[in-house]
């Protein structure tokens, strides 16, 4: 059986992070067009909700041939379920078929940054790529600080994957 290998472009977000770059919906558009004809698996698109520039993106979504537009986000925050969460609620109404979810891969970071327990950090991952899958995207995990994190509390890293698997 021979492997396939998914390509996962971020330009449009992590692209738009460097300095002296600053895209419009129609660059966005334009570079997903050329992303697609690349034949690039699938397209990052931002973060809807985020800004001016992310909303009026994915408002009116390029057509493509081969590639699955992401919208990028966060896990459900803690204290709310993942149904009341209005960032993964947004990234459902996006218009695609896919999300991809930042969430803390190291116990450090999860204490520390997002000020949340080892297992609330756990519950809200699995929830969220839960929720998300419930309303029909195909839901992808970036796992934060991983390779910290594993060299940290491997075990708590892997729970992770599992989490979210």
């Amino acid at each position: 059986m021979a492997e396939r290998i998914y390509l996962y472009d971020t330009l449009l977000r992590d692209g738009a992070q460097t300095r002296g770059v600053d895209f419009s919906a129609v660059d966005k558009l334009q570079l997903a067009q050329h992303l697609d004809a690349l034949g690039v698996d699938y397209i990052e698109g931002g973060f809807p909700g985020a800004n001016p520039t992310d909303d009026a993106f994915f408002a009116d979504l390029p057509s493509l041939k081969k590639s699955k537009m992401v919208a990028f986000g966060m896990t459900r925050r803690t204290g709310i379920s993942a149904e009341n969460d209005p960032g993964l609620n947004t990234l459902i109404n996006s218009g695609v078929t896919a999300a991809c979810i930042v969430g803390k891969a190291s116990a450090f970071h999860a204490e520390q940054a997002l000020g949340v327990s080892l297992e609330e950090n756990l519950t809200m991952i699995s929830e969220s790529i839960a929720y998300l899958a419930k309303k029909g995207l195909e839901p992808m995990l970036d796992a934060e600080h991983f390779f910290d994190g594993f060299k940290e509390n491997p075990d708590y890293t892997i729970s992770i994957a599992k989490a979210a698997y």
